[in-house]
């Protein structure tokens, strides 16, 4: 028989609706020599302690230690337990409660899997992380944005939809240096969303990939410290190496059985050696004390060159607040008739790159991203940086 299939009519509807992150399409298109890429959220390499995972991995694979076999061999679907407990003692809580995972990300993706059904509410913050509604959009909920501003998500407004009926399965937020926006959610905000959690019946998803990236004020204490409704999630990608795809979270004990038949299905169990590999170099305290110190003076450089060179080449013509830890700057372009995804284009023609509002916020509040930019300072060093706001502050004169 021969014949080719029609292959769009065999794709799942999920499949068929399911749409390519923004931001990853976005970077095949910056990878190009010429552009000055201010759009990824990628940790600076300089960062990587390549030596430190070198010499790790040697000691884990010597022939005649005990765990070159159990590195390289399948592993529980939890997670190696001396890595689970080490987290566990990061977040103050039962190590039973910890589940390792290839990312966050794939995290986001279960709590998709074990938490909604088609039609269910799911609260997150606008703007909010791309990925997680790309990750809960999977499962077809409807997301409802909830403004934010530099305290992190308006939980009053929370509230008042709630009252007026909203009914979530749960509410996600990036609780320090949220990815967009920078924001950290505040003291008082933080008691009265886990409050609002408690009264209402929902849970929160604590994402904190960021918040070990201060230069400036104290972190609040976390949400899983309010409420027992909180499933907290954090990442080795910007403390230790992105390449590692080691993730965990932490979530009350009615979930872990559901999440790990989840994850069993999904990839059996994160790679066994580079959960090996992230131990080693978590559990030496002083080491990772010494190599985050040196990532948060890199950024903290950085961050304050950008934010300096933006208000120095645009001054009115842009509002950016300075960053207080995280790798982003959110910034809004004053005119109104600048629109960000327009000045991208014109901007990528100037040779440097961004990511537009659009990306962030749910579709029916499209009209709120229009004049909003995410600049990440990352990866660039000073010099670039300034010469990245000199591009992009003559793409917007080409709307003069």
């Amino acid at each position: 028989m021969t014949g080719t299939a029609n292959t769009p009519v065999l794709l799942s509807h999920r499949a068929t609706q399911s749409r390519s992150s923004v931001i990853r399409e976005l970077l095949k298109l910056t990878e190009q020599p010429h552009i000055l890429s201010l759009a990824g959220g990628l940790p600076n390499p300089a960062g990587f302690p390549i030596q430190e995972i070198r010499k790790a991995a040697q000691r884990l694979l010597d022939p005649s230690g005990e765990t070159a076999a159990k590195a390289l061999q399948y592993g529980p679907t939890e997670g190696v337990e001396q890595l689970r407990h080490l987290v566990a003692e990061h977040f103050n809580c039962p190590a039973t409660g910890v589940i390792i995972t290839t990312g966050s990300q794939q995290a986001l993706d279960l709590i998709g899997r074990t938490l909604i059904d088609p039609g269910d509410v799911v609260v997150v913050e606008s703007p909010s992380y791309v990925g997680a509604m790309q990750a809960f959009n999977g499962w077809d909920p409807q997301l409802v944005g909830i403004p934010g501003d530099r305290h992190g998500l308006r939980t009053d407004l929370l509230e008042e939809r709630l009252r007026h009926g909203l009914e979530p399965k749960f509410v996600y937020v990036v609780a320090n240096f949220s990815n967009p926006s920078g924001a950290t959610l505040s003291d008082a905000r933080r008691v009265h969303l886990a409050d609002l959690a408690d009264r209402f019946g929902f849970v929160i998803v604590e994402d904190d990939p960021y918040g070990e990236l201060r230069w400036e004020g104290t972190e609040p204490a976390p949400l899983r410290a309010r409420s027992e409704r909180v499933i907290s999630l954090g990442t080795a990608s910007k403390i230790l190496a992105p390449g590692l795809r080691v993730g965990w979270a932490a979530m009350p004990q009615w979930l872990v059985d559901p999440f790990v038949r989840a994850k069993q299905g999904a990839d059996l169990h994160t790679s066994t050696l580079n959960q090996y590999l992230a131990y080693e170099l978590l559990s030496d305290v002083s080491g990772q004390r010494a190599r985050l110190g040196a990532s948060v003076a890199r950024y903290q450089q950085q961050a304050m060159a950008l934010h300096s060179a933006l208000v120095s080449e645009l001054g009115s013509a842009i509002d950016v607040a300075p960053a207080a830890g995280g790798m982003f700057l959110w910034a809004r372009m004053t005119a109104d008739f600048i629109d960000t995804e327009i000045l991208l284009q014109r901007a990528i023609e100037h040779g440097v790159a961004f990511v537009p509002g659009s990306a962030f916020f749910v579709p029916d509040q499209a009209s709120m991203s229009r004049d909003y930019l995410r600049l990440s300072f990352a990866t660039l060093d000073p010099d670039s940086l300034a010469e990245a706001a000199r591009r992009l502050k003559a793409a917007v004169e080409s709307f003069a």
